[in-house]
């Protein structure tokens, strides 16, 4: 029983401590929210709202309203030339003036939530040149409303949107580019609205702050313009252009410094064997088969426009060369093999001329020693002869025997002349030697490279 009347005690205390805190709980936060306590400055919205239209712009059938637009830049996330876009995160603030909410009980500005821009006319500002976009909602819509005494009404939104880039790439990468983000009203042409820049906005905040990895930004400037369309009338426009100057240093490091190498690799041929024919020819394969590779990876990250890209000239450049140290090979082996052949040919014709004066000394032997008994007996009866000519021979008829030598002299001068003509002619058409190809070429290309080097940088630099 006594531990019965205990525990009903117990839980007694309990619910009366218990809504005895709960009630003094609800008060604190009572008086904390405020609920019921009217601050006597702030204006009734509801009034204010009365008769309100938010369909119809402020001072309809009067002059344009005048919005003042205002930008900050939070980010700039990525830059394609592949898609030729960006995407940039800013804050765009509009100001414009709306006799409607005007009020005079205080001379305080009051900040609204998100949730009160559903109420107001908004000015339809778009980014024309935007290929999507959208607001941030986290952790609540990211809105804001500012209204003045005066009907003085700002509104801030942060967006993010890609926007398209026309880039000219025929520099690239040592290309400065124009990237432009244009306002626009959708469909209040001139005659209602009238944009033009903040007078605060002298210079862009956060611009200037920004790291990109492959862009610097140099400059921007603001633009203020009437776009005439025929069906549709004027539009205002403003436009935010900013240059960005492309860093090469990475394009340095990935393209130029490998194609260079691959290139200097190739002249390492200049300086093996010619009987080293295995190791020459794959070395320039090896050397064409990776500046192939290393121009197709290149371009894997860019547009495939008809345009000739500064980094392309590069890439063909040093493929002609590292195919010319190929073809160099090639056309020093041939001239090796046909030296070769040539002085086989050579000592082919000699050994066969050896053997025909062999066997014509020993056929003359034979034949000599068979004459040698004519030639007595015909000395004899010439000896005869003589004697019986001397006495009847009148003087002048021997010109004619000796006029035969003179014609035989002039023949073998000719034939000598004629000899000498094909030798000069051998001579001229005599091929190079293999290692003398390769002494000129350690030289010539190396130093045809630099100078096209000093002819590309120059070109597209200046």
């Amino acid at each position: 029983m006594e531990v019965s009347t205990f525990l009903m005690s117990s839980v007694a205390l309990l619910f009366v401590g218990g809504d005895i805190f709960t009630r003094a709980m609800l008060s604190d936060i009572g008086d904390y929210v405020g609920t019921d306590i009217e601050i006597s400055w702030l204006p009734n919205l509801d009034d204010l709202m009365k008769g309100y239209a938010r369909n119809f712009r402020p001072g309809i059938g009067g002059p344009p309203v005048n919005v003042a637009m205002a930008i900050e830049v939070a980010s700039i996330d990525h830059i394609s030339e592949a898609n030729m876009e960006y995407t940039m995160t800013v804050f765009l603030r509009q100001s414009w003036h709306d006799d409607r909410l005007s009020y005079n009980h205080t001379n305080k500005t009051l900040g609204l939530d998100s949730r009160f821009v559903d109420k107001l006319w908004l000015p339809d500002t778009f980014i024309v040149n935007a290929k999507s976009a959208w607001f941030h909602d986290v952790t609540v819509e990211n809105k804001l409303i500012r209204l003045q005494p005066n009907g003085v009404i700002l509104y801030s939104s942060r967006i993010t949107s890609t926007v398209a880039c026309d880039m000219d790439l025929t520099k690239y990468p040592m290309d400065e580019q124009e990237c432009m983000l244009d306002l626009e009203s959708y469909g209040y042409s001139s005659e209602d609205i009238v944009y033009h820049w903040s007078e605060s906005q002298r210079h862009i905040h956060g611009l200037d702050k920004l790291e990109l990895s492959q862009f610097t930004i140099t400059d921007y400037r603001f633009v203020t313009e009437m776009m005439n369309f025929k069906s549709a009338g004027r539009f205002p426009r403003l436009s935010l252009r900013f240059q960005l100057r492309r860093n090469r240093g990475v394009y340095i490091i990935q393209s130029y410094m490998p194609s260079i190498l691959l290139v200097a690799m190739s002249w390492v041929s200049f300086w093996i064997s010619q009987s080293a024919v295995p190791a020459r020819v794959s070395l320039g394969i090896t050397t064409v088969l990776t500046m192939t590779t290393l121009m197709v990876s290149a371009r894997s990250s860019l547009p495939r426009a008809s345009a000739i890209k500064a980094l392309d000239v590069y890439f063909w450049i040093c493929y002609v060369f590292v195919f010319a140290a190929l073809i160099e090979y090639a056309f020093a082996h041939y001239n090796a093999d046909y030296r070769l052949k040539e002085k086989a040919k050579v000592k082919a014709n000699k050994l066969s001329s050896e053997s025909i004066v062999k066997n014509g000394k020993q056929a003359m032997v034979l034949f000599s020693l068979s004459v040698t008994g004519m030639n007595q007996s015909v000395m004899i009866s010439n000896r005869h002869g003589r004697a019986q000519r001397s006495s009847t021979e009148i003087p002048g008829e021997g010109g004619g025997e000796e006029a035969e030598p003179r014609r035989r002299r002039s023949r073998q001068t000719e034939e000598t002349k004629e000899e000498e003509k094909k030798c000069c002619s051998k001579c001229v058409c005599k091929p190079i030697d293999a290692d003398t190809i390769d002494i000129y070429a350690r030289a010539v290309f190396p130093f045809t490279f630099a100078v096209v080097n000093v002819i590309y940088w120059v070109a597209y630099t200046m």
